[in-house]
């Protein structure tokens, strides 16, 4: 496979995360196959694991590169999409939902999500906590991903809980066991 930057590049493997993704030797861009970006994400940060974005539930969002950079397996043109609503654009596949990254947007994406993730269960943390745990019957993953899906959200919302009302959480450890 050849780099959509770079052109001429031939992508080598490497390990990120605990996950084999292509890259560029070159200008340091990264292609992931289906899924491959979510576990990469859910290995990096382990808190995280609970809060997925799905760039493919909006086709509103997708608008075609002009022949910038092609699918590094399909030669085709790679879709623009913003990541979530955060300012990162990233570059996909249709045919296979591999996802390009240019350098330095894995990174941008973990500090977004760690930055959304804690706005969403600080402010959001019933409506989480109901959906993750409605996603154990019904969700998209295997049971035991779900289910530590719930159970990341649940540790975070202990920690949240614990730096917002530092009072009441003294009060409960003075508790009699």
């Amino acid at each position: 496979m050849r780099c959509p930057v770079c052109k001429t590049s031939k992508l080598d493997i490497i390990l990120l995360a605990g996950v084999e993704v292509d890259y560029c030797p070159r200008c340091y861009g990264l292609w992931f196959e289906q899924d491959e970006l979510q576990e990469a994400k859910n290995e990096k940060d382990r808190e995280l694991r609970w809060f997925d974005i799905d760039l493919w539930k909006d086709p509103t969002r997708f608008r075609v590169s002009p022949g910038k950079k092609l699918c590094p397996q399909h030669k085709l043109p790679l879709y623009e999409v913003e990541y979530g609503d955060s300012n990162i654009r990233v570059d996909v596949c249709n045919l296979d939902q591999g996802i390009w990254l240019d350098r330095g947007e894995f990174k941008d994406i973990i500090s977004y999500l760690k930055e959304k993730g804690d706005h969403e269960a600080l402010y959001h943390y019933l409506k989480n906590l109901r959906e993750e745990t409605w996603e154990v019957f019904a969700g998209p993953e295997m049971l035991k991903e779900e289910i530590l899906d719930v159970l990341a959200i649940l540790k975070m919302l202990r920690y949240k809980f614990l730096v917002q009302h530092p009072t009441i959480s003294q009060i409960i450890s003075l508790l009699p066991r």
